[in-house]
């Protein structure tokens, strides 16, 4: 029996890539975000399904669970759908960018898995089990100076992964967290920075071989493929030349003496 899976945040990025890699694997995917434009070619690409929906408005996300009800359910869930805003001090750092970070990466998050938890039960009594996927990110593990709102975001999404985790505790649904480090994806740090190309070209110069989308995407396909009874709860995926977030190579990486 084929497995559906719903993939938030998918026009672009980490999203996006996650969307591919599992049509390659062969799975049913119903791919969600707000650009239905961008949704309609990845569509066309992959054959995957798509859904418009932003996942800040109650209905939007009501209508995306009526919609997979009445077409055959789901099996896992993937929340992607998240963002950063600012790399300015707690001080000084905007209101309304911390308002956003929390509503997209927590309350949206929050949205989705109250509206499809129901969904991935009876997916769960067809194939004997369910996932839901979160990622969430390093900023969620470990502070660094200018995450505030970001870190305040994360580590919230973190924790409400870890309760998930703890109340589904007896049912048979996996619940998964992917916890990236630096990606260089086309849009994370130009959002980040209000479109400033040149800021957020800046953040990779001369750093060995950042993570891709499609990193991050294989490393998501892996953590839903393996047998059902194994639960990946936590997993770090950083680049090589990323100790922390605060601790990052640039220039070549060489062997020590």
């Amino acid at each position: 029996m084929s497995r559906r899976v719903v993939v938030t945040g998918a026009s672009s990025g980490i999203g996006a890539a996650t969307v591919r890699a599992f049509r390659g694997q062969g799975w049913d995917v119903v791919a969600v975000a707000r650009r239905e434009d961008r949704l309609r070619e990845l569509a066309s690409e992959t054959g995957a399904e798509f859904v418009a929906a932003d996942l800040t408005k109650q209905d939007d996300v009501d209508a995306l669970r009526d919609h997979l009800a009445s077409t055959g359910g789901i099996h896992s869930l993937v929340n992607n759908a998240g963002g950063a805003k600012g790399l300015d001090s707690v001080e000084k750092s905007s209101i309304d960018d911390w308002a956003w970070m929390y509503e997209i990466n927590v309350i949206g998050t929050k949205r989705v898995i109250s509206a499809l938890l129901p969904l991935l039960r009876e997916g769960a009594r067809t194939t004997g089990h369910a996932d839901i996927l979160n990622v969430t990110s390093i900023a969620g593990l470990t502070a660094y100076a200018g995450g505030g709102g970001y870190n305040a975001a994360k580590f919230a999404e973190h924790a409400l992964t870890e309760v998930l985790r703890l109340e589904l505790n007896g049912e048979p649904i996996r619940v998964v967290e992917v916890a990236p480090g630096m990606v260089a994806t086309e849009e994370f740090s130009l959002v980040r920075f209000g479109g400033d190309q040149a800021r957020r070209d800046a953040v990779y110069e001369d750093v060995p071989e950042p993570l891709s989308a499609e990193d991050v995407a294989e490393t998501i396909v892996h953590a839903l493929s393996l047998p059902r009874h194994v639960d990946l709860d936590l997993i770090v995926v950083k680049p090589v030349a990323q100790a922390a977030p605060y601790r990052l190579h640039r220039g070549e990486l060489r062997v020590g003496d």
